[in-house]
């Protein structure tokens, strides 16, 4: 079984930002990327995700939590020239999501995988 300080060192070694929110939209987790590219860093932690967006994004990411937890695993949820940001499903041995994390990905390039 791996430990949490592996598990952060092997997170924080992500040069993207990594941000986890439990199901009630709390954020418990974010990599040293997240800390750095969020002006408030560390503040976040225990504040809702939901406050740190306006009205449309808030219904996006409810929204998508309500179809995680029917079985979606993940979601496009941001596409523009900066980035793409993606919410990722985080289950459970038996399958119960235990929340969500915010995956950012660099634009494409016009190049097909």
């Amino acid at each position: 079984m791996i430990d949490s300080a592996l598990m952060a060192a092997i997170l924080d070694s992500l040069k993207d930002p990594l941000l986890f929110t439990d199901t009630q939209h709390t954020i418990r987790y974010m990599n040293k990327a997240a800390l750095a590219y969020y002006s408030e860093g560390e503040k976040l932690l225990g504040r809702s995700l939901l406050d740190c967006h306006n009205e449309t994004s808030r219904q996006i990411i409810v929204e998508t939590l309500a179809q995680m937890q029917a079985g979606l695993e993940e979601r496009l949820i941001t596409d523009n020239e900066k980035h793409r940001i993606y919410m990722r499903a985080v289950r459970d041995p038996d399958g119960q999501v235990l929340g969500y994390y915010e995956r950012y990905e660099p634009p494409s390039k016009g190049v097909n995988p």
